[in-house]
């Protein structure tokens, strides 16, 4: 491993905190999959798939701000457990419901309370950010989360669409399950790193850390985005099934996820100077333009190295976002601003998986590229649009990093990245 990721280990509980991490959040990349091939696998539509999926992530985006922000105020141990106990009972239950062939509206009853499944990323990024806040290693750690979120949507795709296709229908969302509730438990039984909680008393700010002006256009520009990842993913496996394999379509999804990892491996050993927000343009730009180069697609061979190149873009686009949401967001939100992230993600993911499952059941799959190639020109259209915003001064915040390690200051003192 190379020194800089080698330094951020050499402090106590970090190995744990984020072997326990890698485990809990791999229903992230299985979840979706999986239930999309469970519903295929038993005679359902990518229309029902799709909007089955589209019903947990929207869930989740609506009840995971939520989730996190209890957690900034109670600790983790105490919300996270309860929080999954709940979600994994409702896709035990959406399982059973899949596999006895009740009606489609059970189904979408389970999959919107499937949605309190809690945000294990932002929870381990939280107690990195409590190690090294304001120090060049921060930029370091959250390059490595995201190579981890790449490790998991490198293993995950793959895992649960073979299970499903290969064993028995319900088993990727099965397996995907007890991860989470092994890697919760884990991680809540990890104390000593746990972030120090911030109760709300009568004259505290009890307001949403989305009222900060650069966490919106951060949350509405990964609306966008996640409507690339929800449409690439159901476009993919629709693509490898009429292709002649549909259990191809999990590996491609790793291909691209591969090409992810790589980059930000060579991403968290780079320091940058100057700000992060051009940084962050020149990247979510860069996604949009990778979604060309699918709708290309003739073959799988084509398909996957579209798909590898466009994952080049995903992590550094990540992990320079993770830094300026550190700038933006106060310290006693900070878990509760990440989530804000990962739920407008799920929102997209919801919208992309939804609309192109209509598309591919109407047109084919490579058509669902369409809205792959669409949802990338709206993020770009939401990043440029927004950076005024997103370089604002954020009022009453002290001065702070911009993540890599670089002192930013502004106007009146400031905080932003």
């Amino acid at each position: 491993m190379p020194s800089p990721y080698r330094a951020i280990f050499a402090t106590p509980g970090t190995k744990g905190f984020t072997a326990a991490g890698l485990i809990g959040r791999m229903p992230l990349s299985m979840v979706g999959i999986g239930v999309l091939t469970m519903i295929t696998e038993l005679g359902g539509s990518y229309a029902l798939a799709g909007g089955i999926t589209a019903t947990i992530a929207l869930s989740a985006a609506a009840v995971g701000p939520q989730v996190s922000r209890l957690v900034d105020q109670y600790g983790q141990r105490r919300v996270l457990r309860p929080a999954t106990l709940v979600a994994a009972a409702s896709v035990t239950g959406l399982l059973v419901a899949a596999a006895g062939g009740w009606p489609s509206w059970t189904l979408f009853v389970f999959a919107v309370v499937a949605g309190c499944v809690p945000s294990v990323g932002s929870m381990v990024r939280a107690r990195w950010t409590a190690l090294f806040r304001d120090t060049p290693q921060l930029h370091t750690a959250y390059s490595f989360e995201s190579i981890l979120d790449e490790v998991c949507f490198i293993v995950g795709p793959p895992l649960a669409a073979t299970l499903s296709a290969g064993w028995f229908p319900e088993a990727g969302p099965v397996v995907a399950v007890v991860f989470l509730v092994t890697g919760v438990w884990w991680l809540t039984a990890l104390t000593a790193t746990e972030p120090k909680p911030h109760p709300r008393h009568e004259h505290s700010d009890l307001s949403s850390a989305l009222r900060s002006p650069g966490l919106q256009v951060l949350v509405a520009t990964f609306v966008a985005t996640g409507a690339i990842f929800g449409s690439v993913d159901v476009a993919t496996l629709a693509f490898a099934e009429e292709h002649g394999s549909k259990s191809l379509g999990g590996i491609f999804l790793a291909v691209w996820a591969f090409g992810s990892c790589l980059a930000g491996i060579v991403f968290g050993l780079l320091h940058f100077k100057g700000k992060a927000e051009p940084r962050w343009v020149v990247g979510i730009s860069a996604m949009a333009v990778s979604m060309i180069p699918l709708l290309l697609a003739g073959n799988l061979p084509f398909l996957a190295v579209a798909l590898f190149v466009s994952g080049l873009a995903i992590a550094p686009t990540m992990i320079t976002t993770m830094a300026l949401i550190e700038a933006h967001v106060p310290h006693a939100k900070l878990t509760e601003g990440m989530t804000w992230i990962s739920t407008g993600l799920a929102v997209g993911i919801a919208l992309g998986s939804s609309v192109t499952g209509w598309v591919v059941d109407a047109a084919g799959a490579r058509t669902g590229y369409v809205v792959s190639l669409s949802a990338g020109a709206a993020a770009a259209a939401v990043a440029f649009a927004g950076y005024r915003r997103l370089t604002r001064p954020a009022q009453g915040e002290e001065p702070a990093t911009d993540g890599d390690g670089d002192s930013t200051e502004r106007q009146h003192g400031d905080r932003v990245a």
